[in-house]
C-alpha cells in the first residue's frame, strides 16, 4: 500500500515520536526484551583476513578470539567467493553461527532474506540511500515501497529487515529515522543502529533514547573528532575502539534502559589472530565494562 503521507503531514507525526518513545507506547523487539539476556559479540566476515585458511578454520579463528558469531555481506557471484551453502555447513560444524546478512543498498531485498535463510541468519542489514535529483518526499516513499514490497517474504522467513544510519544524505537525525521505521508499524522492519556513523551528525547515546526498541542489532566502531577536523571523516574511524570520542558509558547506559540483548558486531579494520583478539579485546571494554 502506497504512502499518503504528505509534507505536511511528515512534520507533525515526526513531532510525536520522542513523546510516544519515552511514554514506552512502542513495544520493545524480542532482541531487547530477552530476559537476562547479555549482548552478543560477533566480527564481520571480511575482517577475517587469514586467506592461506580454510573458511571452517576461519570460523575456528573468529571463536577462538572471543567472537560469538559472525555477520557476511551479500554473496556475489566471483570466483573468490564461498557459496552460502560451504559458509552455512562450516558455521554449524564449528558452532559459531552467521546471524546476520549485510545486503547494502542492492534493490534485490528478497534474494537477500532468502540467503539469509540457508545461514539461519535473523536478519538482513539494508542501506537506505538519498536521491539528490529526485525530491526527499518522492526518495523517502519509493524506498519505503521496495522495502514494503519485501516484508511478506521476510516475515514468510522469519528473517527482519533492519534499516541502517550511514553517509549517505538521508535519515541522519533519530527522529527521522524513527518515524522511516513507525510507517511500516510492521515487527519485521527494525534499525540496525551503528554507533560510530552517528558521530558525525550527533551523539549515540541520543540516537538510542529516541529510537529504543525499535534497534534490533548494533555496529561497533570508534570514532575521533579531533581526527575529523584536522585528516578528514574517514581517518576519523581509525581510531581503536574506546579511544576515540564515543561515550561508551553513556551508550551502555542507554542500551540498558532499552534492555538491548541482541547483537553487536565490530565493523572495523580486520587483520589475523592477533589483530581480532585485539578487536575482542577493545568490545569487550566498551560493552561489558
Amino acid at each position: 500500500m502506497k504512502s499518503q503521507m504528505d509534507r505536511r503531514q511528515f512534520i507533525h507525526t515526526s513531532g510525536l515520536l520522542l513523546a510516544a518513545a519515552s511514554a514506552g507506547s512502542l513495544s520493545h523487539s524480542s532482541a531487547a526484551a530477552e530476559p537476562g539476556g547479555r549482548i552478543k559479540k560477533a566480527v564481520g566476515w571480511g575482517m577475517i583476513v587469514e586467506p592461506k585458511l580454510s573458511v571452517e578454520d576461519k570460523f575456528r579463528v573468529a571463536k577462538d578470539a572471543g567472537f560469538e558469531g559472525v555477520e557476511v555481506s551479500r554473496h556475489a557471484s566471483k570466483k573468490d567467493t564461498t557459496e552460502p551453502q560451504e559458509l552455512a555447513r562450516a558455521s554449524e560444524k564449528v558452532g559459531i553461527p552467521i546471524h546476520g546478512v549485510s545486503n547494502g543498498s542492492n534493490p534485490d531485498l528478497e534474494a537477500a532474506i532468502d540467503e539469509a535463510a540457508i545461514y539461519g541468519a535473523t536478519t538482513v542489514l539494508h542501506v537506505v540511500r538519498t536521491d539528490p535529483e529526485t525530491s526527499y518526499m518522492d526518495n523517502y516513499r519509493r524506498t519505503q515501497e521496495l522495502i514494503r514490497a519485501a516484508i511478506p517474504r521476510a516475515e514468510k522467513k522469519r528473517i527482519k529487515i533492519c534499516v541502517e544510519n550511514v553517509w549517505a544524505t538521508f535519515l541522519i537525525e533519530p527522529l527521522t529515522m524513527a518515524r522511516y521505521i513507525d510507517d511500516f508499524s510492521n515487527p519485521w522492519v527494525r534499525s540496525y543502529f551503528d554507533i560510530g556513523n552517528v558521530m558525525r551528525w550527533g551523539w549515540p547515546q541520543h540516537w538510542i533514547e529516541v529510537l529504543g526498541p525499535r534497534i534490533e542489532k548494533i555496529h561497533i566502531k570508534e570514532f575521533s573528532l579531533k581526527i575529523a577536523m584536522k585528516d578528514g571523516m574517514s581517518k576519523a574511524f581509525d581510531m581503536p575502539i574506546g579511544q576515540g570520542d564515543i561515550n561508551w558509558k553513556r551508550v551502555r547506559e542507554e542500551l540498558a534502559k532499552i534492555r538491548f540483548h541482541g547483537w553487536a558486531t565490530g565493523e572495523v579494520r580486520g587483520g589475523d589472530r592477533q589483530r581480532l583478539a585485539e578487536i575482542s579485546t577493545q568490545m569487550d571494554h566498551v560493552l561489558y565494562a
